[in-house]
This record gives C-alpha cells, sequence and structure tokens, in this order.
C-alpha cells in the first residue's frame, strides 16, 4: 500500500494518473501497438490507475470521448502516417513538438510508445521538469543497418538518435526477450528494461465463431518488409504446380496497389482475395480460424501479435527466419507452423507441410498460446507501473 501526498501529487480521489502519449491509437486507428494499448490500457484503468491518452485529434472537434474506461485526449493535429513507403517525417517532428503540451497537463507518471522514438525528447524535458517518470513501451529496435537501409545516408543520423532515445527512459517495456537484451546493450548500467510481451483474451479467441475464408490468409499493414508479395507468388507456384489454393490479405497500405498487380501478372487474381481491415474482432478472429494456414514472413517485428492471435486460433503459422522478426520464436518449427526465409519457395514449401500435417498441427498451435492472457500481463504490467510512481508527492492506491 502507497499513501498519499494531497500537497504535491496530480492525482484527484486517491487515484494515479498515467498519461499515455501516442499518435496513433484504436478504434481510430488499427496496428500492432494500437491493438496492445487497446487491450492492456482499459485493464489498467480497472486496476485503480485513471488512463488519459494524449494522441492526434482523430475525431475532430474539442471533445475527449471515452473508450472502455480510458480518457481520449488531442494534443496535435490529425496528419498522414505515412508519405508513400516511409513514416512522415513532418508527423513525427509535429507530434513530438505538440508533446510539449504535457507540460501543462496533470499526471503522475509518463508512458510512451517509441513508434516513432523523437517525442521521446520532448517527453524526458516535461519528465524531469514535472519531477514525474518516463515509462517507454518499446516494440522493436532498428538499429544502424535498418535504418540505413530504410532512410540511406540518413539512417546514419536516425540510429544515432534512436539509441539516443534509448537512454531517456527511466523506465522501459520491452515487448519481446530480443528487443529487451538490444536495450540492455545500450542502456548498460542504466538498466531498467522489463520484458511486457504481448498477450490475449482468450475468451474473445474461444467464443469467436470459425468463418470459412481461404486457405491461406495474411493480415497486417502492407508494407515492404511484411513480405505479403512473396505470399503472392508461392500460390502462384503451387497453382502452377497443380495444387490452386485460396489466398486472402487483409490489411492496407502503400503495398496494395502493387500486390494487386502482382497477382494479376502472375495470373492468379481469381485466388487472391484484398479485404479491407475488419472492424469487428469477432469476425476477424472468425476469419483466421477458418484458414488453414497463416502466411506471416514479415522479415521485421519486435513481436508478432498476428501470429500469436493466429496460432489460439488453432491456425499454424509461417513465419520468417529474419534475425529482425520476433515472431520467429512464437513458432515452434514443424510443430505449430514453420519457420522459414521469406522466399518463395520455402514459403510453398511450408505450406505444404502445414497442409500435410494438418489437424495434429492445428491442435499443437492452439495449445502453444494458452498462457499469454492479457488479464496476466496487464496486472503485471499495473505492479510496475505502480513502482515507478514517486514514493513521495504522486497519489496512489493499492496495487
Amino acid at each position: 500500500m502507497r499513501t498519499a501526498n494531497p500537497t504535491t501529487g496530480d492525482s484527484s480521489a486517491g487515484v494515479p494518473v498515467l498519461a499515455v502519449v501516442s499518435d496513433c491509437v484504436m478504434p481510430y486507428n488499427k496496428g500492432g501497438k494500437e491493438a496492445r494499448y487497446a487491450a492492456l490500457l482499459p485493464r489498467l484503468a480497472s486496476s485503480g490507475i485513471r488512463v488519459e491518452v494524449y494522441t492526434m485529434n482523430w475525431w475532430g472537434g474539442s471533445s475527449s470521448p471515452v473508450h472502455d474506461g480510458v480518457v481520449m485526449r488531442a494534443i496535435s493535429p490529425l496528419l498522414p502516417l505515412y508519405r508513400g513507403e516511409r513514416r512522415s517525417i513532418r508527423q513525427a517532428l509535429v507530434f513530438a513538438v505538440c508533446s510539449l503540451r504535457l507540460m501543462f497537463r496533470s499526471f503522475d507518471a509518463l508512458e510512451a510508445d517509441a513508434i516513432p522514438f523523437l517525442q521521446l525528447y520532448p517527453l524526458k524535458v516535461v519528465s524531469l521538469v514535472r519531477r514525474r517518470p518516463l515509462l517507454v513501451t518499446w516494440h522493436e529496435l532498428w538499429g544502424a543497418d535498418y535504418w540505413r537501409e530504410y532512410l540511406g545516408p540518413a539512417g546514419r543520423v536516425a540510429a544515432l538518435l534512436e539509441a539516443s532515445a534509448v537512454r531517456l527512459p527511466n523506465r522501459i517495456f520491452a515487448a519481446s526477450e530480443g528487443t529487451a537484451e538490444r536495450l540492455r546493450a545500450i542502456r548498460g548500467a542504466r538498466g531498467g528494461v522489463t520484458v511486457v510481451p504481448n498477450g490475449l483474451d482468450l475468451d474473445e479467441v474461444e467464443s469467436a465463431p470459425a468463418v470459412p475464408s481461404s486457405d491461406v490468409i495474411c493480415v497486417g499493414r502492407l508494407l515492404a518488409h511484411k513480405k505479403v508479395d512473396a505470399v503472392i507468388s508461392a500460390v502462384a507456384q503451387l497453382a502452377g504446380e497443380g495444387l490452386p489454393l485460396t489466398l486472402t490479405v487483409i490489411g492496407q497500405g502503400p503495398e496494395l496497389e502493387r500486390l494487386g498487380a502482382q497477382s494479376r501478372q502472375l495470373q492468379v487474381d481469381h485466388l487472391v482475395t484484398f479485404l479491407a481491415p475488419v472492424e469487428s474482432r469477432t469476425e476477424l478472429l472468425g476469419l483466421v480460424k477458418g484458414a488453414r494456414v497463416m502466411a506471416f514472413p514479415s522479415e521485421r517485428e519486435g513481436f508478432g501479435l498476428v501470429a500469436l492471435e493466429a496460432l489460439a486460433c488453432g491456425t499454424p503459422v509461417i513465419t520468417s527466419d529474419h534475425k529482425d522478426n520476433e515472431a520467429r520464436h512464437l513458432v515452434e518449427d514443424g510443430v505449430t507452423g514453420v519457420v522459414c526465409p521469406a522466399e518463395t519457395a520455402r514459403i510453398a514449401a511450408g505450406i505444404r507441410t502445414v497442409l500435410d500435417v494438418g489437424e495434429p498441427m492445428r491442435h499443437a498451435a492452439a495449445a502453444s498460446a494458452i498462457d499469454n492472457s492479457w488479464d496476466v500481463i496487464a496486472k503485471g504490467l499495473a505492479g510496475s507501473i505502480f513502482d515507478a510512481l514517486p514514493a513521495s508527492g504522486a497519489v496512489t492506491v493499492s496495487a
């Protein structure tokens, strides 16, 4: 039990206030980090923490909508997230500058996600001036090699800024052990890195009825590193070998037009269906359950929530063995799916393997995910947040 100091705390009614800063949030935008917050924040709000999210003005107007007990507040205008295939630097800079508005808001702790990481610099200033801890959720650490690939010569500067940003938080919550190891190597004696993985609403997964969809399914934002093009090529290869399988691609992004053109060029457009992001979680899980294979050969994932959800649905996963793909640690090769290079022939072979093994692999996939409950993860995260609050000054309640 922690006690309140009513003269200096920002909280009201003995409840600590957690200010969460993220440019993208559900239900307005969909993605891995958005899904994580959508699962965790309402659970934190029911555990004795008041959660207020500071984001772009997704809803328009001056209101502060409330979703599942979480208050949404706009601190910046709504700007496009992407310019072509890359994240918009302008959007990241504007949102970072607008984050300084937290200087004039009441809270006991700051929590931010590191996508993008530029806002961590002004938030550190806010943290120091307000004497409140800065907590950061780090989904993946790109490093110098990937930054150079992504931005060319300018990537060297971005890599230096990223490494510097890693040193700013008082505490970091890493989405995977692989990311945590990279962060610890940079932070050194600073420490303060805790693994808080992504999880599942197991009741939601179990209650979703299977919806016959396709043989193979892909879910996620359509970006080049997701390697959906390799999946389409694999479907074309299998069709040429006398195994015409249907593929459903659910998502949107800068690769959509190119992927559609590819399916037509390979003459498998009659086998490939593109769907916009599905609004209903029940419907999405049902479509995943109804597929025979989840193809998720991304070469860069900080965790891979899509893969974990597919496993829980009993749908075996084919994922990349790339060193920057943390989802590879979720899949046991040959048992719950296939881990292989994100290459056409290897993905095609992986699909054949999953179909050949059949039901035993589906049962193994479902069994592998049963310990990943959001309720358990949120309880541990709430404890870490309470521990991070100042011993004096912040009003807290029992954890």
